[in-house]
């Protein structure tokens, strides 16, 4: 109910309520540094140099400022806007919420030389807020502890909260964020720790983005300006690339459905573009009609803005909805990127034959997806002729597997319950969406299977590149390869594709990786799957009941074809038995870096990731 969720992303979002507390202190001029430690048994600290939570007796509440902090929702309505302000925070209910999911929290308050105190069991404090020293820092720590009984897993990420520290270094300029991970050292002993500080914001926010792509133009646009008390900022780079990547947020929360700030952005590139292109004469010699998608193809953008009163929609909570916000953005951005155009031929020429490009592409795009739809017409239902589709109608309960190789088809399809499972087999290696035009794509029969398969379309009347999801067939779309390299860069791969062109079915949790056993660990008729070596090295000592551990056979799956039917139903397929990876978007900008690090032209930022990663990797023999 607070915090989204009680999974793997509801627990990180504990660190983000208290970290937004630190980044309010730092916007309103009082903290330079904040600094985050992950502890052994995975308890957090946040720390920071603000001016300290308020330790002073509350008026209304007749106890501690820090008592009433730390255990009433919403209390920032509690303070005058002079005072302390509690972070909205991703949920808008603060750091009681992350005190409430805790079974133990200590809040350490440095302020006006003395040191106080408060611990606190699920939410209710321990004892009344006390002094306990002096001292010459200024500031507040918050340590706590998940509730193990609430979260399904109390294990954090070091990567998820370092990419979410990133992104506010980037979107709050001229702050210190460090995160320390005190459950790793590397060979010097020292704790794994990595520091966040970006001068720039939103250019150097750009950059990092376009990083493993190529530059259109040598420094991204930058625009920053206020009116009736809305901050804005806007970034934004063109690339070689065919995909737009615009990223957006609101009092650094990331708004993945849009908004209003989204549209007035929108409407002044559309706008300023086509007016200059026209008085310029640009479009003479291009025979299909500009439209905004064209202006928008290799763009990279961040749109931020801080608004006093946000206004939240849509499924997911992350759609900004407040009107006054798109007028204010559209203007501020307007009026800079025309100045922009008229100051800079040289980069507007390259800009402009991008999109005259784009148009062209976008013609030849538009008769390519509905080639495939035709086709699907014409095969019958819209099927594609490999899909052993299941009988139940009803989407909700129903799943289709895109399963990798001959072989594994075959077994899918005997060991699968027909009544709600369906399988669509793969050939080989889909087509690498991340460096091919639009129009290539559907020229692509595995993708092409798959968009008639799953019943989405793309394009709509407002938006050619929009995807429609009303008549989507299936509510879990599984992929399953083979647990081997090859297995991995096919699920990149397909994953690449939805995150480009399906991108609303990955953000409504619709797309999931199967998990197929890597042994087989048998003795006898006793026998254990194992996914992990870990796992095998428990089985085998299992088995082996303090005998001779080499009486036990281990059998290595490098292809799901070596399952016969029943064992890739029970291992993989059996709802009951079966471990799915759903796939989730914690950061769109991040995931946008890593798909176009992983699947596009640049070596090295790939080599640099696998060797960072490499205690991962695996050779297989």
């Amino acid at each position: 109910m607070y915090i989204g969720d009680t999974g793997i992303k509801g627990l990180h979002h504990l660190v983000y309520e208290v970290v937004d507390n630190s980044i309010d202190e730092a916007l309103a001029g009082h903290c330079k540094n904040i600094y985050v430690t992950i502890h052994e048994g995975n308890s957090i600290s946040v720390k920071d140099d603000g001016r300290g939570i308020p330790v002073d007796i509350h008026e209304k509440e007749g106890v501690s400022a820090l008592q009433v902090v730390m255990t009433v929702l919403h209390a920032g309505g509690k303070f005058d806007k002079d005072s302390y302000k509690v972070s909205g925070g991703l949920h808008g209910v603060g750091v009681s919420c992350v005190n409430a999911l805790s079974t133990h929290l200590k809040a350490q308050v440095h302020r006006q030389g003395k040191v106080y105190e408060q611990e606190y069991s699920e939410g209710k404090p321990l004892y009344a807020v006390k002094e306990v020293g002096s001292t010459d820092y200024r500031g507040t720590v918050v340590t706590f502890q998940p509730d193990a009984t609430i979260f399904t897993s109390t294990i954090y990420s070091f990567d998820t909260l370092a990419a979410r520290l990133r992104e506010l270094a980037f979107l709050n300029k001229g702050i210190n964020l460090t995160i320390t991970d005190e459950r790793e050292k590397d060979e010097n002993g020292n704790f794994k720790s990595i520091h966040f500080f970006s001068e720039g914001g939103l250019i150097e926010f750009v950059k990092y983005l376009d990083s493993t792509r190529d530059p259109l133009i040598p420094q991204p646009i930058w625009v920053e300006g206020s009116r009736d008390n809305i901050a804005v900022e806007v970034a934004l780079q063109y690339n070689t690339t065919y995909s737009e990547n615009v990223h957006s947020y609101v009092n650094n929360i990331n708004t993945i459905e849009g908004g209003t700030h989204v549209a007035g952005f929108r409407r002044a590139l559309t706008r300023t573009f086509k007016s200059f292109g026209e008085k310029n004469k640009l479009f003479e010699k291009l025979k299909v009609e500009i439209v905004g998608d064209d202006f928008r193809e290799g763009l990279t953008a961040i749109v931020s803005v801080k608004v006093p009163e946000p206004q939240f929609e849509g499924q997911t909570k992350t759609k900004l909805g407040n009107n006054e916000v798109s007028g204010a953005v559209e203007q501020i951005f307007g009026e800079v990127l025309e100045h922009y155009l008229e100051e800079n031929p040289k980069q507007a020429k390259l800009i402009f034959d991008k999109v005259v490009l784009a148009a062209t592409a976008r013609a030849a795009a538009r008769k390519a997806r509905e080639m495939v739809q035709r086709k699907g017409a014409l095969s019958g239902g819209g099927l594609p002729g490999k899909l052993a589709d299941c009988t139940s109608k009803d989407r909700d309960s129903s799943e289709i597997f895109l399963v990798e190789g001959d072989s594994a088809d075959g077994t899918a399809k005997q060991g699968r319950d027909r009544n709600f499972q369906a399988i669509l087999p793969l050939r080989g290696k889909i087509l690498n969406v991340e460096k091919a035009m639009e129009h290539k794509i559907y020229d692509n029969d595995e993708i092409s299977n798959m968009f008639q398969a799953l019943g989405v379309k793309i394009g709509t009347t407002d938006d050619a590149k929009a995807l429609d999801i009303s008549k989507l067939r299936y509510n879990k779309i599984v992929i399953m390869c083979d647990a081997d390299v090859d297995g991995s860069h096919i699920t990149t791969l397909i994953l690449t594709f939805f995150f480009r062109y399906m991108k609303e079915l990955v953000e409504k949790g619709h797309i999931y990786v199967a998990q197929p056993p890597l042994y087989l660990v048998k003795k006898g008729k006793e026998e254990v799957y194992c996914w992990n070596d870990v796992q095998r090295e428990a089985a085998v000592k299992q088995l082996a009941k303090g005998g001779n551990e080499s009486n036990v056979n281990i059998q290595r799956y490098k292809g799901l074809g070596e399952m016969n039917s029943e064992q890739l139903w029970e291992t993989t397929m059996n709802p009951t038995t079966r471990t799915l990876r759903q796939i989730t978007i914690d950061s769109a900008a991040e995931a946008d870096y890593v798909f176009s690090m992983l699947m596009g032209d640049e070596v090295p930022p790939r080599r640099a990731f696998i060797e960072s990663h490499a205690k991962f990797a695996r050779i297989d023999a």
